[in-house]
């Protein structure tokens, strides 16, 4: 029984864009661009990165752009984008690394087996069409590699699904909620469920988020039918915030009733919680 699914329904991913527009712009309309970064080139033209999630964003972009009255240069997505977890994380029992282009095969492994696809948004039945679908730079870039600690094989033995994102924020404070929450999945080999895994993963990764990033708060989500993932998000002290009915169509073609379960900065805590 696969106890640690992803997430069954997460948000489309964010897209990093590379746009240059000609002239100088002042340092204002990073913020009004709502850009990343915002940086005047020798050549009199400025380069702005942007993050879109889907088509509407990207084209509220070059409506502003547009509204700006100057001229658009170039429009291109970054070929690389930085990993969500910067470093190297360890527990008791697990190392948990920043996924690389060579994990595809291991993870496709247990990804395509019904037990962990019945939750999943979808995993390609040929490797090949797994590994381009794993390499592009947004899922690899957010995906964390969860192995066992080296006296205990060292081997692959599930993935996580990190996600920094900003929080809704009016326009005033908008700088403020910048990275400031982070979205979590997760999948495991079902040959290693039953042992406490996921959560240790999961917990840790909780911490990272936490302290190391300093987000305001993480949320996760699944199908209601996903005991186990429900299971493994209340044991780590998140609270169940919504319940759609019949929101999500499953491949079984029944429609699906999800839950979001979020936890905040000022409520966790690094011991585990009670049982």
């Amino acid at each position: 029984m696969d106890t640690t699914p992803r997430l069954a329904h997460p948000p489309s991913q964010a897209v990093t864009y590379r746009v240059t527009l000609a002239g100088h712009l002042d340092d204002h309309w990073s913020d009004w661009l709502d850009a990343h970064s915002l940086v005047r080139n020798d050549d009199g033209s400025t380069t702005l990165t942007v993050e879109a999630v889907d088509q509407a964003q990207l084209h509220g972009l070059l409506t502003g752009i547009r509204d700006l009255g100057v001229n658009l240069l170039s429009l291109g997505t970054l070929d690389h984008q930085p990993a969500a977890l910067t470093r190297t994380l360890r527990t008791e029992r697990l190392t948990l690394r920043p996924a690389t282009e060579d994990d595809a095969e291991d993870t496709w492994a247990y990804r395509r087996l019904d037990p962990v696809n019945e939750w999943l948004s979808g995993a390609p039945g040929i490797l090949e069409d797994y590994c381009t679908m794993f390499s592009e730079p947004a899922r690899l870039a957010s995906t964390v590699i969860v192995e066992l600690a080296p006296d205990l094989g060292g081997h692959l033995i599930g993935d996580l699904m990190l996600r920094r994102e900003n929080a809704w924020a009016q326009a005033e404070v908008t700088e403020r909620a910048r990275g400031a929450q982070a979205e979590l999945g997760w999948a495991l080999d079902p040959a290693h469920t039953g042992a406490g895994y996921a959560t240790e993963a999961v917990r840790e990764l909780l911490r990272y988020c936490f302290v190391e990033l300093e987000v305001h708060r993480v949320v996760a989500s699944c199908f209601l039918d996903n005991d186990a993932s429900r299971r493994l998000m209340e044991r780590l002290g998140m609270r169940c915030e919504t319940h759609a009915v019949a929101e999500s169509l499953h491949r079984s073609g029944r429609w699906l009733d999800t839950v979001g379960y979020a936890q905040l900065a000022d409520e966790w805590s690094p011991a585990p919680p009670p049982r």
